[in-house]
């Protein structure tokens, strides 16, 4: 018994975000318009990859500090070049799901923002992806 209970808990330990990380794969984006990925393949949920000017370790430090920054953001997992965080709406307090993967060799950042229910986000997550370009920008992170 003791050995089943160690075997499941195990595997389940096993199947997180930095499994998928090992692998510089996002999750994929399901079939609803509530999610963008710089890793999908389809024109609805594609967004481009943050691409970094100078010093990847860096530009990859100012977007986590950038979420720790936010009040309704929260990192919840993290290696060195994986992030997993959970956004909250103000009102109804829904929650998104952000990911990013620091690929140093490629000069990238790929990066990846979800609703976990309903359809339709009104375009939330490509917005929220958008203005961490522009800020990274703004801070001369990544290339115009």
């Amino acid at each position: 018994m003791k050995f089943s209970l160690f075997f499941i808990i195990m595997t389940i330990s096993m199947t997180t975000y930095a499994d998928t990380a090992t692998k510089k794969k996002l999750p994929p984006c399901l079939d609803t318009p509530n999610c963008v990925s710089s890793q999908a393949s389809d024109k609805p949920h594609y967004i481009l990859p943050f691409k970094i000017s100078g010093d990847p370790k860096l530009a990859w430090a100012e977007l986590k500090r950038m979420i720790m920054a936010h009040d309704r953001m929260i990192i919840t997992h993290e290696t060195e070049d994986t992030l997993h965080a959970e956004a909250n709406s103000l009102v109804l307090h829904f929650v998104d799901d952000i990911d990013a993967i620091l690929d140093a060799d490629a000069g990238l950042i790929h990066i990846r923002s979800a609703s976990r229910i309903g359809h339709s986000d009104f375009g939330v997550n490509r917005k929220r992806m958008e203005k961490f370009r522009l800020q990274l920008r703004k801070l001369h992170f990544l290339e115009k």
